[in-house]
């Protein structure tokens, strides 16, 4: 169940990415990321209220709070790329990042996680995997390409605090401070870097109502990951993700552009054959430990 739940969390993100990259065509980066904020917290905000959580009932550990701090520079980050790269690019280079980055959490078990040392057998898959991110990267802007593959740690960096912060709150009251605190962060950095931007006196509703769900499937991503990051190592769910992510990223880049590219087909399809190669060793060497025991 877990294994679907993260390849579902993979095609929300990039439908997210892509209403977001409209959200942000229509009102500027930082203006939009203010919006995608309110829309999420007024989601998230309902549900909390039908469920009945206590929201303010203890404090906890400040850190513990980062995620929705760390969640609006991934938001500004994917919304500076969208439109100077493809969306399978942007996407393969925040997997990149993130594979990067879940497996040093996973190498050393920081921030409290499990240990799920890397081992070389592994490596062939692995460069499977970089072998297919490669391919699809077909625009070479250096600034979008080191902003979502920052984008990528972030991601994985914000889920990680998220989980923790659930794990001794709820998943929906952890998704509550993810936005209400990305909310709070987003404002003064639209007025700060954003002031030449829309004004209020300026603001209309686009008849492209779609664009402003990119907040609610935030929160859907942010409630499914709270979920599954505690579950599954923070590297396969990083490419189980990605196997969701790039094939219906794929698919929006066809609806936006009109046209399939083979190189970025490819690329998908090396990753997801890199990401079985070494589902499958761990499958056997869990196999092998339970006919010692």
């Amino acid at each position: 169940m877990y294994y679907m739940l993260s390849l579902l969390t993979g095609i929300l993100i990039s439908v997210m990415v892509a209403f977001n990259g409209g959200l942000t065509e229509q009102y500027d980066i930082y203006s939009a990321t203010v919006i995608i904020h309110i829309v999420g917290l007024m989601l998230i905000s309902a549900v909390v209220l039908i469920k009945r959580e206590r929201l303010f009932a203890k404090r906890y550990a400040w850190f513990l709070y980062l995620g929705g701090a760390i969640g609006v520079m991934t938001t500004i980050f994917n919304n500076f790329s969208f439109g100077r790269i493809s969306v399978s690019a942007i996407l393969a280079l925040g997997l990149f990042g993130q594979s990067v980055a879940g497996l040093i959490i996973d190498q050393y078990g920081f921030f409290g996680m499990p240990k799920h040392p890397f081992t070389r057998q592994k490596l062939i898959g692995l460069l499977l995997i970089i072998a297919g991110i490669g391919s699809m990267i077909n625009s070479f802007e250096i600034v979008a390409i080191t902003l979502s593959f920052a984008a990528g740690v972030n991601i994985v960096l914000s889920r990680t605090f998220n989980a923790k912060l659930s794990a001794v709150t709820s998943v929906r009251v952890s998704t509550f401070y993810n936005y209400i605190v990305g909310l709070v962060i987003s404002i003064p950095v639209f007025l700060i870097l954003g002031r030449n931007e829309m004004v209020l006196t300026e603001f209309a509703f686009s008849p492209s109502w779609h664009i402003y769900l990119g907040g609610v499937l935030g929160v859907c991503v942010v409630l499914i990951s709270n979920i599954t990051v505690v579950k599954i190592s923070a590297f396969y769910l990083t490419l189980l993700i990605f196997i969701g992510q790039v094939f219906s990223g794929i698919l929006i880049d066809v609806i936006i552009s009109q046209e399939l590219s083979p190189r970025i087909l490819i690329g998908g399809v090396l990753v997801a054959v890199g990401l079985s190669v070494n589902l499958l060793l761990d499958n056997k060497k869990r196999q092998a430990k339970g006919c010692l025991s």
